[in-house]
């Protein structure tokens, strides 16, 4: 009995018969389904695009940040401290470069890109900054956001002349600019002043005088009202002849009250450092004794043969000067001299002060025999007979 099926009774078909050939080759594969419409739109493609970019830019960006971020905290190249000038009017950008070229920052675009980041572009200061070593970028930019420039110290000493002022400040190689026209004496305060990089002198002496003004208006109107002094000028020459008379600070008030004394009852200031400087000037210094021929010699400012006060200072004086002369010591004394030990000893009359004077001659005349030097300047004798009487020396 045949396996093979009959024709179909049915449908009176047979089977199809295939070649051995044909047998073996693959039937073919149904087309694939005919593709959707939303597949078919290309705002899709895009789309799909798109995302794929903004991840890989993200990812990029991230990337970037972080890298931007690590450099930014990351230790500078400065191998040692540096001082860096930023002048004024400076740009970020100009900041960053300039910083830059100075090897505090290994990159000025970043510091610029920092700045837009944080906003700060308005805050940046100029100046002359510090930056430590190794500094990074962040802190770089932290300094000059601060604003806190190096500062530099003048110090003017109590009596020096407005011109020898101005010639300390000409020697300042930090200041800039020159200045126009020698102050009047006693128009600046001595003290010690503070200032950055960058300050003119100028600037320097508009300090001193504002100072002074400020100072010498609140002394005035704390001082004795019974003192022989008509005007805050008048305090400021008689406290300027002070300054000069001794450097003692305990010794400015009753060497004031010497010279109140004699104003009172009209006696000649004869003040040694008077002479020094009708012979000299702003130039301060005579470099030399006294010469007897100079106390004779008549200028407007020397007091051994002018009454009351010399037209103008002589110096400028200091606070404690100033405060002195506004509050004197009350006592009698109308005459002092050098004691040997830098300061002085006073006296009431004449008698007593020639006897200090003796006693200071000796001292000197041991010393230069012993091959030292006098502790005060050497100006003239002791008062000759007949002569009128000294205040100092």
């Amino acid at each position: 009995m045949s396996d093979h099926p009959g024709p179909n009774p049915q449908n009176g078909s047979r089977p199809a018969i295939k070649s051995p050939r044909a047998a073996l080759e693959p039937e073919s594969a149904p087309p694939p389904p005919p593709a959707s419409r939303h597949a078919r739109n290309q705002w899709v493609v895009i789309g799909n695009l798109i995302i794929t970019v903004l991840l890989v830019g993200l990812v990029g960006g991230m990337a970037a940040f972080l890298y931007a971020r690590q450099a930014f905290v990351a230790a500078g190249p400065l191998q040692q401290d540096r001082a860096v000038f930023i002048e004024r009017g400076s740009t970020a950008e100009a900041i960053a470069q300039t910083l830059e070229r100075n090897g505090v920052i290994n990159s000025a675009l970043l510091f610029s890109a920092a700045v837009q980041l944080y906003g700060v572009r308005g805050d940046l200061k100029w100046g002359e900054y510090l930056f430590p070593r190794a500094a990074s970028t962040a802190e770089a930019l932290a300094i000059v956001l601060d604003g806190k420039p190096i500062e530099y110290r003048v110090t003017i000493p109590e009596g020096l002349t407005s011109e020898q002022i101005v010639g300390r400040l000409r020697d300042n190689d930090v200041l800039t600019g020159d200045i126009a026209r020698i102050p009047r004496e006693g128009s600046l305060l001595p003290d010690t002043y503070r200032f950055t990089r960058g300050t003119t002198r100028q600037q320097m002496i508009d300090q001193m005088t504002q100072f002074q003004t400020r100072l010498l208006q609140q002394i005035w109107a704390r001082r004795s009202q019974d003192l022989p002094l008509r005007t805050p000028e008048e305090l400021v020459i008689l406290a300027s002849i002070v300054e000069k008379e001794t450097g003692k600070a305990e010794e400015r008030p009753r060497v004031a009250g010497v010279f109140v004394n004699r104003l009172n009852r009209r006696m000649r200031l004869q003040s040694d450092p008077t002479i020094i400087y009708g012979i000299v000037g702003g130039r301060g210094a005579l470099g030399r004794p006294i010469l007897q021929s100079e106390i004779q010699r008549l200028t407007p400012y020397n007091t051994y043969q002018i009454d009351g006060l010399p037209p103008t200072p002589i110096a400028n004086p200091g606070r404690a000067a100033m405060e002195a002369v506004a509050n004197p010591v009350r006592h009698r004394d109308l005459f002092f001299v050098a004691d040997g030990t830098g300061g002085h000893v006073f006296a009431e009359t004449l008698e007593q002060h020639n006897r200090n004077v003796a006693n200071w001659r000796r001292i000197e005349r041991e010393r230069a025999e012993q091959g030292g030097t006098p502790a005060a300047t050497a100006d003239t004798p002791a008062t000759p007979a007949g002569t009128p009487p000294r205040a100092t020396r």
